[in-house]
């Protein structure tokens, strides 16, 4: 009775082993089928749907919108075959052109144009601080007390006696009736 005890419990220990051996490359598969799921999901983020919606391929939310499943398959198949990164982006590009791009590429021309404002920053910053400097220097220079002929009167820096006395004398006349 013992033997057979010992011999049930290998059968199902071999049964058990058998189970999990034959189930092991199903959850393999499963994993692999979402993680290429993940990575096809991610790819797809970096695109636009081209059916005229101007949404990330991922996010087109058209109902019955058959270009954005379309290119979600496409992408999905390249995941599937092992296809890198690059070779799926170059074939969505040769597809459907540069246009395809969620953001464009940091290369080239678009290059520049992701570095303008950054420079347009930097550029006016510079002239702000240029026209300030200016500004007060030209301040300065104005309550600087006068070198010219006559004493400078005070409280009116920069301002001499004569000129004092031509502005009153102006002032008179233009105020007589």
């Amino acid at each position: 009775m013992i033997k057979r005890a010992i011999g049930i419990a290998n059968l199902g220990f071999i049964i058990a082993t058998l189970a999990l051996w034959l189930a092991l490359p199903g959850v393999v598969a499963a994993r692999q089928a979402q993680a290429q799921t993940g990575r096809g999901q991610r790819i797809g983020g970096k695109f636009m749907c081209m059916c005229g919606c101007y949404q990330v391929l991922t996010q087109c939310n058209h109902v019955g919108c058959t270009v954005s499943t379309g290119m979600l398959k496409e992408i999905d198949d390249a995941v599937t075959r092992g296809d890198s990164d690059d070779v799926i982006t170059q074939s969505l590009v040769q597809e459907f052109g540069t246009k395809v791009y969620a953001e464009p590429p940091k290369s080239g021309l678009s290059l520049v144009a992701w570095m303008l404002p950054s420079i347009y920053l930097v550029i006016g910053t510079v002239v702000v601080i240029f026209v300030i400097s200016r500004w007060r220097a030209r301040v300065h220079d104005d309550l600087a007390p006068a070198g010219t002929v006559g004493s400078s009167i005070p409280g009116y820096p920069g301002i001499s006696a004569a000129e004092l006395e031509r502005a009153r004398q102006r002032v008179a006349r233009e105020t007589e009736d």
